[in-house]
């Protein structure tokens, strides 16, 4: 499976990479602020099996060019599971934490959890271009096709001010192991814990808490999918948690088995 750390999330990689193929392309310069990658999914599951794959989400919005038709995906706060029969292919969005507020027409909150007809955020147009999408098998051309429909849809005036401290907010969430309090988080935003939580609801979708925890979580089945013997109440600890029963509940909790049966 290709992508590097853009595979995080994807549980279990070593068994999907059997049936089923991840790519990923940067934007190109004029989409580049609001998308921060597409993805490409192409599986092949022999005769009439099902393969479960797993995905962990971030605190992301997709579009996703899929049949029978595109839909949105707002930030799902559980465990996305898709079934693969046969052959088949998906090309997705991943627009940058908060950047999807621009489409929304409100609270990026009011997609938490939820799917919806793509059409109903960017017209009846969507459906026929995802036909076309899919049509292609290079995923770069796909790639190129799909921004090709987003360019002329951006809003005017590039991206709001809000929406960009959103984005480096979730960034720091996820790319700084030593911010595990969303007051600390506060502090290094230069908001007020409040403010924080007013900016979440309305641009990313879920609130810093839940950010915080989910990257904790993300580095936990990353380093237990990565075959190393692990010491876990040591990986408690560098994760900011309280002790090792504690990452073993939210563990558990969330990805649907304590830490040594996952592994197994």
């Amino acid at each position: 499976m290709a992508g590097g750390e853009r595979a995080r999330g994807v549980l279990h990689p070593r068994e999907q990479e059997r049936v089923a193929v991840l790519r990923t392309y940067p934007p190109g310069a004029a989409v580049d602020a609001y998308v921060e990658y597409y993805w490409h999914v192409a599986w092949d599951v022999p005769g009439g099996d099902v393969f479960e794959a797993q995905v962990l989400p971030h605190p992301h919005v997709h579009l996703v060019f899929e049949r029978p038709a595109p839909l949105v995906y707002g930030v799902d706060r559980g465990l996305f599971t898709r079934r693969l029969r046969g052959r088949g292919q998906v090309l997705g969005v991943r627009f940058h934490a908060g950047a999807f507020r621009a489409f929304a027409g409100g609270p990026v909150g009011a997609l938490t959890d939820r799917r919806i007809p793509a059409a109903s955020v960017f017209g009846d147009a969507v459906d026929r271009r995802a036909e076309e999408i899919l049509a292609l098998a290079d995923g770069p051309a796909m790639a190129r096709a799909a921004e090709a429909f987003l360019t002329p849809l951006l809003p005017p005036g590039g991206p709001d001010p809000a929406a960009v401290r959103a984005a480096r907010a979730v960034g720091l969430a996820v790319g700084d192991p030593s911010l595990v309090r969303v007051s600390g988080l506060a502090e290094a935003t230069g908001l007020s814990v409040r403010a924080l939580q007013r900016l979440f609801a309305e641009y990313v979708g879920v609130s810093p808490k839940w950010t915080l925890r989910r990257a904790r979580l993300h580095e936990a089945a990353a380093r237990a999918d990565s075959g190393e013997d692990l010491d876990w109440a040591a990986l408690a600890a560098d994760l900011g948690y309280a002790d090792q029963a504690h990452l073993t509940r939210d563990f558990a909790a969330t990805l649907g088995a304590p830490p040594s049966r996952y592994v197994r």
